[in-house]
């Protein structure tokens, strides 16, 4: 419940709000966003080394995008430092800038959700500014549920 709530804050502090939310499954949960449009899932961290930590997969159907995974850090990177993301005993360095991650291209996307559907687990980690290591955990029951929901919510839009 804590971690329901928790995303709850973050949705409603990030600056585009969601107008429709399609489920939430554990720590993670599905949106519409019709403005834009876009839906995606979005999972909070279950340990984090800082506050407003992500996990989303987008899809933006007028755009033809979809899957696409999308992390945000609980802190400030260091600016020579990377973005791991580790799941199902895979590591997948993400692009980083600032303190966000994404995916190189289409296929390591679908790969990372692969691997976000199988595993126990996930994490996300750089080093911050201070030089001490950031670990986001986010616990991946209810990953599939809600990315499956977001993409269904777009789904001929």
């Amino acid at each position: 419940m804590k971690r329901i709530f928790c995303l709850a804050l973050l949705l409603l502090a990030s600056p585009a709000i969601a107008k429709e939310r399609l489920g939430a499954w554990q720590g993670w949960a599905a949106f519409r966003d019709a403005q834009t449009p876009r839906c995606y899932a979005i999972g909070a961290p279950r340990q984090s080394s800082g506050d407003n930590g992500y996990v989303s997969i987008g899809f933006w159907p007028k755009k033809g995008l979809g899957h696409q995974v999308y992390v945000q850090l609980s802190r400030e990177r260091s600016a020579n430092s990377g973005i791991t993301l580790s799941a199902g005993g895979r590591r997948f360095r993400l692009i980083a800038n600032g303190n966000s991650g994404w995916a190189k291209d289409r296929q390591t996307d679908i790969a990372i959700i692969a691997a976000i559907r199988s595993a126990q687990s996930i994490s996300v980690t750089s080093v911050a500014r201070d030089g001490r290591t950031i670990v986001d955990a986010y616990a991946t029951r209810g990953a599939a549920s809600a990315i499956d929901a977001a993409a269904l919510g777009c789904a001929g839009r």
